[in-house]
């Protein structure tokens, strides 16, 4: 028995007009040039926009998170002008927070890995909030040439927070990102991501969204050259009132490149919603390209709502391969009888089904003490869970 069954997904009740291309978006680096989202708009209309008004306002706050930093041997961290990204030919913000981010963050701050470094541990950024933070966000890392690394990005704390980060991954270059979004559950972040992945070089992107009231996550790849290889991956468990939204944006303009997009998520609980978008244009010039997207939830209980939109537009047929798919389902009590069968207790049973369903995912962070705090925190979100209905159960 399957654990998911395959579901149309959902496009909301609003009247929207989609844009023809994903690629035809506005960008850009002025906050002007966007208006404020009212949620109507093809690309905020599964967001709560209501929630979220202090991070579209066009104004500096004069105020950052806290941070902490772990540099192996050879790493650098630094700050630029706002202007000197500009000007270096990267990807623009793609919406009206982004560019708030990118526009009032005050500077630039910089995380170099030198050419052809290969290092032996993660690089670590913490960025930590306080109660009454409003604050905007802007970092660069930048991998050089043939260098081999794992990055791994937490944020933490209370904190109303928009983000952008740049990626500049150099030729031959490989690199794995991981973003950790544990928030406290009044906190709200809005985050752009951009990943530029050089000629025969391979990026992955892991996003881990466990906290936050509402998070709000865009991951974007474009490639510098042919032969490229990027991944996006994602683990999301929503609970009780919480909105967590991801969405993907791979672009392929160059030949021979290749992109794996996989995002899982878990949702418990009355108003807890989540949002998948994945979005891959497959331009002329990139021929040779090999692209697959794949969304999967799984709903725990009555009252949880999660929306999934794969999307492909491909313009030349010369291709490797493409394809999407996403699925939602409920959790199937027949896994569960399954397992019980053999003399496995109920709640044990449960927490063994939702670790097989994000086990492959979780597996790929590659840095063990992040891939266990991640497990441990699913299951101390399934353990609330058990605890509330044990509760009900006794009233």
């Amino acid at each position: 028995m399957p654990l998911l069954e395959t579901t149309h997904h959902r496009h909301g009740d609003a009247p929207y007009v989609p844009d023809q291309s994903r690629a035809e978006r506005l960008t850009s680096f002025e906050p002007a040039d966007f208006g404020s989202p009212t949620g109507r708009e093809e690309e905020w209309r599964f967001t709560p926009v209501d929630r979220l008004r202090a991070l579209f306002r066009d104004e500096p706050t004069g105020l950052c998170l806290d941070w902490d930093e772990h540099l192996p041997e050879g790493v650098t961290s630094s700050g630029v002008p706002v202007e000197q990204w500009r000007q270096a030919g990267l990807p623009q913000p793609g919406d009206r927070a982004a560019a708030v981010a990118a526009a009032r963050s005050g500077g630039v701050g910089v995380i170099d890995i030198p050419a052809g470094a290969e290092l032996a541990e993660p690089v670590r950024i913490t960025l930590s909030g306080a109660e009454g933070q409003l604050v905007h966000g802007h970092l660069w890392l930048r991998v050089g040439a043939n260098a081999r690394a794992t990055v791994v990005l937490d944020h933490t704390g209370l904190a109303d927070y928009s983000e952008v980060l740049t990626v500049s991954v150099g030729d031959g270059a490989a690199l794995s990102l991981v973003t950790l979004q544990r928030w406290d559950d009044a906190s709200t972040h809005l985050a752009q991501h951009d990943v530029v992945v050089g000629r025969d070089a391979s990026a992955r992107h892991i996003a881990v969204t466990l906290g936050g009231g509402v998070v709000r996550l865009n991951t974007n790849a474009t490639y510098a050259g042919p032969g490229g290889s990027f991944e996006a991956l994602g683990v999301y468990f929503a609970d009780e009132g919480q909105h967590l939204e991801h969405r993907s944006f791979v672009d392929h303009s160059a030949p021979r490149c290749s992109s794996d997009v996989l995002y899982k998520g878990a949702l418990q609980g009355d108003g807890a919603h989540t949002v998948w978008v994945g979005d891959v244009l497959i331009r002329a010039a990139a021929e040779g390209t090999k692209t697959y997207e794949l969304n999967r939830n799984l709903l725990l209980s009555e009252g949880a709502r999660a929306d999934s939109v794969p999307n492909l537009e491909i313009e030349t047929g010369q291709i490797e391969g493409a394809g999407h798919a996403s699925a939602s389902g409920r959790f199937d009590d027949e896994q569960l009888f399954y397992l019980m069968a053999r003399g496995i207790p109920h709640d044990q049973a449960r927490r063994l089904v939702v670790r097989g369903f994000f086990a492959d995912v979780v597996g790929r962070i590659g840095v063990p003490d992040v891939e266990a705090e991640v497990m441990a925190a699913v299951e101390a979100e399934l353990a609330r869970s058990e605890a509330a209905d044990g509760v009900e159960a006794g009233q």
